[in-house]
């Protein structure tokens, strides 16, 4: 029996046997030492044996005369029935198999192969013809020595070990080997996996695990005389003809115990499989085959479901120890499983759903290894086995077992769509897989030593847009077939792993600079990818593809970087306001610092703004118009900042304004031309902040220089804001409408710049006249005799301060200097006349003195030509105008007129009282107050009483 050693004959290959070790049987452990040649020759004589008893009559004896180890005459017609046409296979037609077009007819001479099903099979399980013909001795000498009995009802081993002794073998090695192994099937049949449970106390089994533990030390003796096979026989019949009921049985049990049949099955189904590669996957013949094999389910127990069941994983198992490049195999294993979960519908077999729930879990298993990371599995040129993979995992996933191992299927109350659940999870799984190689591929490839430009959230957005398109074109519309929004969950994924890692890095970022926003450009744009597909993919969706967009929060970039880009303006602007704090403490504000007369810090702030709006525009961010207002506020503010700071320390007209003295009345006939004591002088207003002058107030010179700066800076704005306007047409997200309804202007820096220059006007003006001039204006100005304190002195020495305005201030600005001036001195040149106190007295006939000094006064202004435009210097000089001919009334015209008015704004007041008259805070010749101070200041005696009894106002203050 040396050729049986031959049995592998190409049967196992190394890949087959590397893949057995990632595929582990699902059937569980024998507890014997069976290997599979001896499971497959034990395998061939059930077969044999079913095929024989198969006819309509019991197992006859055959004459010794009739007897030969011919096959063409010992087999019986079912092993003798001619092979068909590879092209008549209903089994694979039904499986999907595709059977070559060249294939020769079965049958002919020429093509060396055999001319039966029971030859074809023998060949298939790599049985020699020697081994073949022994067997088929044995089963006659069984026949010979059982006649009537069915093959069926006897214990196939046990017969078979007492019609052969040694010499029937080729070597007592053999003989040995031979006896063994029928003795552990023997032993795997009746006592490890019996059909019925054994008895903790039975009698049989503890005879029978005797005789077998001997005979693994010492060969026994198996003649018909032999008292160890006597023994041997009654214990195993014992045990085989056991029944549930405790009573014996007519049926016979030693093979059809779980898992032993259905490995003795396996090793049948294995037959119907070429095991070369330039042979289809499946035999031609699997029809017949199937047919013979079908004729041991009686001797193993198995039925059409259990047939079914280990018919799917043999092919499933087939696919994967074989190289997995027959994908027919996968298609019929997918078809046969379909068949299995039908029976597992219909059946509550216990048995039965557990070896489906193991087999199951062995199939699924694999596929979800494969599947839970497809993207590391297939590729273009293995994609078509990828769908096949997939169905079987779904077609496993919808079979209904209770408490499948992995988590394949939670039960729940309501039905749940397990085809769709787990492409979900799939996708989910293999898309999380890849990100994360994609992750460490990239950091990987970035060594220190090297000098990277590009940041790596920004190569990952690019891997990611370039693995969500592979994505969509070739897995979706694989995984579409079970899952409608496949690409949708796919890019959702994607989505979510970049938006984790974008989060992180978004957290950690604390300025904005060129990476950054590279990257957040980046993540916008794999954004606007992934949710396209997402969009695409849902067109047809019941909800639109709401749920998937749910499950993509915007990543936010654009409001990301507009959250940095403020963070840059912001931080600008307070470096800015700490400049300009720091710098205006330090400045000195004097004409000799610039060529222009304006303060250095003026030149410099607007420096730093044009070099903020220039980095402002370099950076590369797509929303420089949305962001433009947020920049330009924070430096609007600044510069009016700047501007209120400048004209802090100036003062304001009200500084220098005197107040206006309590009334007195003229004393008439005294010497108004003797200066009383200077103490009679209004008080003046003089607190200033910042002087460098010993009386607390600026110089004229530096007042000037801050006014060139405010002008300097308002006269700058203007191309400030040309440059915006250009620099905005040149960004790219640049939309005419945008820009046009755009704020590009610095409001707030051009009112303060504004304000400050009339202010510091104002300031430099009543400064000069009420302070400066002060000395002339009002203490010499017609005190005393009228005719002897003119205007002169006043205009001698006004004149050079208007040269030196002239010479200082910016031309532009220069007029409305002078023009503040004109207005100070017009109100100076008024309050000496109607507020000048009781050192000043006016008669009728110094009305002609007083209108000349103010024709010399606005003359002044007027320069012959040269100075103010007359129609300006004579608006100012209204107020003026209009109360000068008070003078030259008489004074009872004036005193009726004056108590006229004040019974006409006054109702209730009495004929014989006539209350002072409020001050309306202007001059005029129909305000009651304005003559009563022009009566203060008459000299008569008419207006003396008449204010001495009315009012009883002193001479003095």
């Amino acid at each position: 029996m040396g050729d049986s050693k031959k049995e592998s004959n190409g049967w196992i290959s190394a890949a087959m046997t590397a893949a057995v070790a990632d595929l582990p049987s699902p059937l569980g452990q024998l507890g014997v030492a069976l290997s599979d040649a001896e499971l497959r020759e034990s395998a061939y004589e059930i077969f044999v044996a079913a095929c024989r008893a198969t006819g309509s009559k019991p197992l006859t004896y055959t004459p010794q005369s009739e007897r030969t180890i011919e096959r063409s005459t010992s087999l019986p017609p079912s092993l003798q029935r001619s092979l068909t046409s590879a092209a008549a296979s209903k089994m694979k037609k039904a499986l999907g198999i595709r059977s070559p077009s060249n294939k020769g007819i079965p049958g002919n001479a020429s093509s060396k192969k055999p001319v039966s099903a029971g030859e074809l099979m023998r060949v298939q399980m790599g049985i020699s013809e020697q081994l073949d013909a022994r067997i088929r001795r044995g089963l006659l000498r069984i026949a010979a020595a059982n006649l009537g009995k069915r093959m069926e009802s006897m214990v196939l081993p046990l017969e078979l070990l007492q019609q052969f002794k040694s010499s029937d073998f080729p070597d007592q090695q053999e003989y040995i080997r031979w006896q063994t192994r029928n003795l552990k099937v023997l032993d795997a049949g009746l006592l490890r996996h019996p059909y019925l449970p054994l008895g903790k106390s039975d009698a049989a089994s503890q005879k029978l695990r005797q005789i077998l533990h001997e005979a693994s030390k010492t060969p026994i003796e198996t003649g018909k005389n032999s008292e160890a096979m006597q023994v041997l026989r009654n214990a195993a019949m014992s045990l085989a003809y056991r029944s549930f009921n405790g009573f014996g049985s007519d049926t016979c049990h030693w093979a059809d115990g779980f898992p032993l049949n259905l490995y003795l099955y396996q090793m049948l189904l294995e037959a119907c499989f070429n095991n070369s590669s330039e042979e289809a996957s499946i035999i031609d013949e699997i029809d017949e085959v199937l047919e013979l094999i079908k004729k041991t389910w009686v001797f193993l127990g198995i039925n059409e479901m259990f047939h079914n069941l280990c018919f799917a994983w043999i092919l499933f198992h087939r696919f994967v120890t074989t190289g997995q490049v027959e994908t027919d195999l996968l298609i019929a294993a997918d078809k046969q499983l379909t068949e299995v979960a039908k029976d597992a519908k219909a059946t509550q077999d216990p048995t039965y759903s557990k070896y489906l729930k193991s087999i199951l879990s062995s199939i699924m298993s694999w596929t979800e290894k494969r599947l839970l990371a497809y993207h590391d599995m297939f590729s273009s040129s293995n994609i078509e086995s990828m769908q096949i993979i997939v169905s079987l995992g779904v077609t496993g996933a919808k079979i209904p077992v209770e408490d499948i191992s992995n988590g394949y299927r939670r039960r729940r109350k309501e039905e749940t769509d397990v085809a769709c659940s787990r492409i979900d999870a799939y996708i989910r799984s293999s898309l999380r897989t890849a990100f994360a190689q994609k992750m460490e591929h990239i950091a990987s490839s970035r060594r220190p030593s090297r000098k990277q430009s590009t940041p790596v959230l920004c190569i990952l957005a690019q891997e990611i847009g370039n693995l969500a398109s592979k994505e969509q074109e070739m897995f979706s519309p694989i995984l579409k077939k079970w899952h409608p929004l496949a690409a949708g969950v796919a890019v959702a994924t994607l989505h979510s792993c970049y938006g984790n890692e974008l989060k992180q890095f978004i957290s950690s970022v604390t300025e904005l600079t060129p990476d950054v926003v590279q990257v957040l450009r980046a993540a916008d744009k794999l954004e606007k990818q992934l949710v396209n597909i997402a969009v695409e993919d849902s067109v047809d969706s019941d909800d639109g593809g709401k749920s998937l967009i749910r499950e993509m929060p915007p990543y936010e970039a654009e409001s990301a970087i507009a959250n940095l880009v403020r963070a840059w303006i912001r931080t600008r602007a307070d470096r800015l306001k700490e400049w300009v704090d720091r710098n205006l403490q330090q400045e000195v504000w004097i004409p000799r610092a610039t060529k222009e007369s304006y303060a250095p810090s003026s030149v410099e702030v607007l420096r730093i703004i044009d070099e903020t709006l220039d980095a402002y525009f370099r950076l590369p961010i797509p929303m420089h118009p949305a962001l433009l207002p947020d920049l330009l506020i924070g430096l609007d503010r600044n510069l009016q900042h700047y501007a209120s700071k400048a004209k802090a320390g100036c003062g304001s007209r009200n500084n220098f304004m005197p107040t206006l003295p309590a009334l007195t009345r003229c004393e008439v006939g005294s010497k108004l031309w003797k200066k009383k004591d200077k103490s009679q002088n209004l008080t003046k207003r003089r607190s200033q902040v910042g002087s460098t002058n010993g009386d607390g107030s600026l110089s004229l010179s530096q007042l000037c220089v801050r006014i060139n700066s405010l002008y300097h800076i308002r006269k700058e704005l203007e191309n400030l804001e040309k440059k915006i306007k250009t620099c905005l047409r040149n960004t790219e997200s640049a939309q005419a409408d945008v820009l046009n309804g755009m704020r590009t202007s610095f409001e707030l820096s051009l009112a303060a710049c504004q304000e400050g220059i009339l202010q510091v006007c104002e300031t430099i003006a009543y400064k000069v006249v009420f302070h400066d001039l002060s000395h002339i204006l009002w203490d010499a100005l017609f005190v005393g005799e009228t005719a002897a304190s003119r205007i002169h002195p006043f205009l001698k020495e006004l004149d050079p301060t208007l040269e030196m305005v002239s010479s200082t201030v910016h031309n532009r600005v220069r007029y409305r200097v002078i023009t503040a001036l004109m207005k100070a001195s017009f109100d100076g040149f008024l309050l000496v006349l109607l507020a000048g106190g009781p050192s000043r007295g006016f008669s009728r006939q110094d009305s002609h003195i007083i209108e000349d000094d103010f024709k010399s006064l606005k003359d002044l202004y007027l320069a012959d030509g040269d100075g103010l435009p007359e129609e300006l210097v004579e608006k100012a000089a209204r107020e003026v105008n209009n109360v000068l001919p008070l003078f030259r009334t008489d004074t009872e015209t004036l005193i009726e007129r004056f108590k006229q008015m004040v019974v006409e704004t006054n109702d209730s007041a009495a004929k014989s009282k006539y209350p002072l008259p409020p001050n309306p805070g202007h001059w005029s010749p129909t305000e009651p107050n304005t003559v009563l101070h022009v009566l203060c200041h008459r000299n008569d005696d008419a207006a003396t009483k008449f204010l001495k009894k009315t009012y009883n106002l002193p001479k003095k203050l």
